[in-house]
């Protein structure tokens, strides 16, 4: 087979994250080169994420890349990838999920509920925002940007007594010591896809496809298929405050979902259950449920 250019964001975890499909496509005595490529959200840094508007900002760049054949594959973290593909795209495999929670890293190592009721949380995302004001009005959250190590640093330098980022990005890069508490899912539910990673082929790549086919994980697809449903039907992207989290067992699955106002004034969480097979019509099922409650009008509202 050719040698296979995969493509990848620039910053330390999607580097880490691309190595680590480009290690297992080697085990299968495949060539693998990467490329790195900057998307728009790795461009404007000074701005929050929900005030630059639009889909695909950590993903675009690279389906453009897939799609004029200067690359053959990109790794994605699935949070980020808009539920529509461009057409002539689709996802080649969803690994195995790491840990699907935020979680909290707090300058003096204090848990949640030990936080003042004032305290300065930093993080970039508007549905950690509305969940963490749901849980305590108080708290002032900061819109925190940049990778990893930049959200850490800045744990220090913009006098803050928190931050909130996921889990999963924590972990792979071997930072667990710096973990204060996983934060509840009773608290904070996750992103759609948080903690999943993506390959994104192109449709025709036949031969490629049979290769990542070995490193899917198919009770993750279904768990992510349910998630990813759930946002699709309530048309929202990854910077709105909507989570969702599935887990399968025994061929069945469970998925909870989240619409909150901005603000946490109101919060609207419910549960819905059936075969694992059903994930995308137990992903719509829930995002009716919710439209009933008014979710499509807070998110109207947005």
């Amino acid at each position: 087979m050719r040698t296979l250019i995969l493509g990848s964001r620039g910053s330390q975890l999607a580097v880490y994250q691309a190595n680590l499909i480009a290690q297992k496509l080697r085990e299968m005595n495949l060539t693998i080169e990467i490329q790195r490529i900057k998307t728009q959200g790795d461009k404007i840094l000074d701005v929050p994420l929900a005030q630059i508007g639009g889909k695909g900002l950590f993903t675009k760049e690279l389906e453009e890349a897939l799609l004029d054949r200067r690359i053959d594959l990109a790794v994605h973290s699935l949070k980020d990838l808009p539920t529509e593909l461009p057409h002539g795209l689709c996802i080649g495999a969803v690994l195995e999920r790491e840990d699907v929670r935020d979680v909290l890293i707090s300058r003096q190592n204090q848990p949640l509920d030990q936080l003042p009721r004032t305290a300065r949380i930093g993080t970039s995302s508007l549905r950690r925002q509305a969940q963490l004001r749901h849980y305590c009005p108080g708290f002032q959250l900061v819109s925190l940007r940049g990778n990893l190590d930049t959200r850490l640093r800045k744990l220090e330098t913009e006098n803050l007594d928190a931050i909130v980022v996921a889990a999963a990005g924590v972990l792979r890069l071997g930072l667990s010591r710096q973990i204060t508490q996983f934060l509840p899912l009773e608290i904070s539910l996750p992103a759609v896809g948080q903690g999943a990673l993506a390959v994104e082929i192109r449709e025709d790549d036949a031969e490629l496809k049979s290769y990542l086919a070995r490193l899917d994980h198919p009770s993750t697809r279904q768990a992510v298929s349910a998630e990813r449903s759930f946002l699709h039907r309530l048309e929202g992207g990854c910077q709105v405050p909507l989570g969702a989290y599935a887990r399968v067992e025994n061929a069945r699955l469970t998925l909870e979902g989240v619409v909150s106002k901005t603000d946490g004034s109101l919060l609207l969480r419910d549960t819905a259950l059936g075969e694992a097979e059903q994930a995308e019509a137990i992903g719509i099922q829930l995002a009716e449920s919710l439209i009933q409650q008014g979710a499509d009008k807070i998110l109207r509202e947005i």
